[in-house]
């Protein structure tokens, strides 16, 4: 391993490059929340909206399974629609 001092040299660039990703997260976060906020304003449901991103990204059997089981939920519980 390096010495004291490089060591907390590496140590302090690897926190300070987290803190700047940090700082990008929160910038990140405010335009998420500013995009569902002006959906909202036109009309949309940002409820909705966030369900379809999950089912977006998600593979595409473990989808089906997944509408599967609340198909199957939704008729035992006398949900069917």
């Amino acid at each position: 391993m390096a010495d004291d001092s490089t060591t907390a040299k590496i140590l302090r660039q690897h926190i300070e490059a987290a803190e700047r990703l940090i700082e990008e997260r929160k910038g990140l976060n405010e335009d998420i929340k500013e995009r569902f906020s002006l959906a909202k304003a036109e009309g949309f449901d940002p409820v909705i909206m966030k369900e379809m991103i999950k089912r977006r990204a998600m593979d595409r059997q473990k989808l089906a399974e997944r509408e599967a089981l609340i198909e199957t939920y939704s008729v035992q519980l006398g949900l069917e629609f």
